[in-house]
């Protein structure tokens, strides 16, 4: 057991299954959204007029985003090309791990039926010395801790 808190700063995303992955199809700037929450409806008690029952109705996630440098040609991009430009839809898994010192998974989650909805990369902009960073926007199923 840990006696700190994980860092969220050592991590990659693993896509099971994509054809043509490339190294650095692991590597992100940033990932967020891991986020699960769970629906409810009110219910209204007859005669009771203080408060309203909340019952659960289903689980909700929410899209997830990934940043990272942006490649030409690899087989992340070349899965979020063929969804949103040609409507060719293969829903892959992905893994989300956090790592040790020695790169090792601590905590993981899995991400079922994952898609990419959308795809941006940053402005272009003379007067800056940075980097192009591509957004991509998953979403899937549902996600289970490993």
């Amino acid at each position: 057991m840990n006696q700190y808190p994980l860092t969220g700063f050592h991590f990659k995303a693993s896509f099971l299954g994509l054809p043509g992955e490339a190294p650095v199809d692991v590597k992100f700037k940033s990932i967020s959204g891991l986020t699960m929450s769970l629906a409810t409806e009110p219910l209204s008690e007859g005669g009771e007029n203080r408060f309203q029952h909340k019952l659960p109705t289903r689980s909700d996630y929410t899209d997830i985003t990934l940043k990272r440098g942006f490649f030409i040609d690899t087989g992340l991009y070349k899965w979020c090309k063929n969804a949103i430009e040609h409507f060719e839809f293969a829903p892959l898994t992905v893994l989300i791990s956090l790592l040790n010192e020695e790169h090792q998974p601590t905590v993981s989650w899995r991400v079922f039926n994952a898609i990419p909805t959308k795809w941006e990369i940053t402005e272009f902009n003379a007067e800056s010395n940075e980097i192009v960073i591509e957004s991509i926007v998953l979403s899937y199923s549902y996600f289970t801790s490993v």
